[in-house]
């Protein structure tokens, strides 16, 4: 799925820098090709997918810990 039409970005490519380490909107605009940096529309989409990247490493780790007590 495409995020940013004005640069071409899709949510795979988003993903790929989630996974470098980008944590801000900003990290991502420096390792998406510029997302976000045209008319804007996408940075809700930006800050989704950060979010929902963060929520899933908390219930990773969270699964994680529960598993180490069983």
């Amino acid at each position: 799925m495409i995020v940013c039409s004005c640069k071409g970005v899709s949510d795979r490519e988003i993903h790929g820098a989630i996974d470098q380490g980008s944590r801000t909107v900003r990290e991502l605009v420096a390792h998406s090709r510029g997302a976000g940096t045209d008319c804007g529309s996408c940075t809700r989409s930006l800050r989704r997918l950060l979010q929902e990247s963060a929520a899933t490493s908390e219930d990773a780790v969270a699964d994680a810990h529960d598993g180490a007590h069983d």
